[in-house]
């Protein structure tokens, strides 16, 4: 993704371009053909499917305007909604017409100026679009191909089924609380098998009674588990016995564990066959695996940053990813008035997300960057706040990230640690 100004953006919209805006919808799309002062050249919207038909009948649209004013060049433009201009921008792509995109929030303060009205419909808005396009302010979308585009699906598979796997685990950490808070001394996760064991046989801490330390002993002498034995189950039976969770809804509260349980294993299975295809994934991008030698950095984080930033040769430099990942400083100056300099927060959030958390596990774990967040926090001038230093220390990894996959290059702890004086441009960094 080399970078590109918006005046270089501007000077691509020439006079032999064909403007194309169009209006998404999740079973329609509606498209408007502009030149590049704005004269429009469809007498009225072209109405088309999200279809093959469809498609077709907006490629040979295109293709008869084209050829009718005699240009030699098509730009269409859309807003990113959803996931509805997936397939759309795809068939474009394929059909070597690359598609942009504008910002949906440009789009809803710019439909007023030409009839000081923030009305919203099918012809108005592919004109809006358009505008926006020939303005020079639109952004070119990846489109991930290959190896990335598995990669990514399963990526965004894996945070799913986290976030699914996460709620299930505070309805189950719910139930306890209520029917048998108890529970939380015995074990200190909720989801330890020898527990889980017996919670299908005996959810309830009157069930565990009836089953005697005898019984859950049983249990788990029948699973063939040996990490626990009388003792635990001695423990077991003793919070039971001295339970203060509630007795009303029994006959629901049983129900209601067991499928948690169920929703639980069945979570985690698919969790676990996701990671094992982005293992299989990770290991067919070159120097992957080599990134995972970083201490403190693990399949997540590797397989997250790849999948969010695709193929790294696209990038001309590591400043551009950091653009990406909404790490790239602004400055908020006016005058004389010298404002605080601060992350943009503009980008893939769920890129920046993973770089911060990675970064809280390299000052942890990993000497090289533990000795370069200390340099931040505690040198006389200009010191950084310790948030200010992992945003710091996640740009780092960026460029450290980057050379590796670029240049094929190992990790270098020393030459990483020569370069503790470059950064200062985050001493202000929010």
């Amino acid at each position: 993704m080399k970078s590109i100004t918006q005046n270089k953006k501007i000077e691509a919209i020439t006079e032999t371009t064909l403007v194309i805006g169009i209006d998404v919808g999740s079973e329609t799309h509606y498209a408007r053909a502009f030149d590049y002062r704005g004269i429009e050249f469809s007498k009225k919207p072209l109405k088309f499917s999200n279809s093959e038909v469809g498609f077709e009948m907006f490629k040979a649209w295109i293709l008869d305007i084209k050829e009718k004013h005699e240009k030699d060049k098509v730009v269409p433009g859309m807003e990113p909604t959803g996931h509805y201009w997936f397939n759309l921008g795809k068939f474009l792509q394929d059909n070597k017409m690359k598609p942009v995109l504008v910002n949906p929030h440009h789009v809803k303060k710019s439909k007023e100026l030409d009839d000081n009205n923030p009305t919203k419909n099918d012809r108005k808005d592919p004109k809006v679009i358009a505008g926006l396009i020939k303005e020079g302010r639109y952004m070119i979308p990846y489109l991930p191909d290959g190896i990335y585009a598995d990669l990514r699906t399963a990526s965004n598979m894996r945070f799913q089924i986290q976030s699914e796997l996460t709620r299930v685990q505070n309805r189950i950490s719910r139930w306890f609380n209520i029917y048998f808070p108890e529970y939380k001394t015995v074990y200190g996760k909720p989801d330890a098998i020898s527990g889980m064991m017996i919670l299908k046989k005996a959810p309830l801490p009157e069930d565990i009674l009836t089953l005697g330390v005898e019984g859950v002993n049983q249990i788990w002498r029948d699973a063939k588990i040996r990490a626990v034995g009388k003792k635990r189950a001695q423990t077991l039976v003793e919070a039971a016995r001295h339970s203060v969770g509630t007795k009303e809804g029994a006959t629901a509260a049983r129900i209601e564990i067991r499928m948690l349980l169920e929703d639980y294993e069945s979570r985690n299975s698919r969790l676990q066959e996701v990671m094992l295809l982005i293992e299989e994934l990770v290991k067919e991008i070159p120097m992957a695996e080599k990134l995972m030698e970083i201490k403190g950095v693990g399949i997540k984080t590797v397989s997250g940053f790849l999948a969010e930033v695709g193929d790294i040769t696209r990038f001309s430099s590591p400043k551009e990813l950091q653009k990406l990942a909404g790490l790239a400083l602004v400055e908020n100056s006016s005058g004389k008035h010298k404002g605080q300099t601060t992350i943009s927060r503009r980008g893939r959030k769920r890129l920046r997300y993973l770089l911060f958390e990675v970064a809280m596990s390299l000052v942890g774990k990993n000497p090289e960057f533990g000795t370069l967040h200390h340099y931040y926090t505690t040198r006389k001038i200009n010191p950084l706040k310790k948030m200010q230093s992992l945003m710091a220390v996640a740009a780092k990894l960026i460029r450290v990230f980057y050379a590796m996959l670029t240049k094929g290059v190992e990790y270098d702890p020393a030459k990483m640690l020569g370069d503790i004086k470059r950064p200062e441009a985050y001493m202000q960094a929010a």
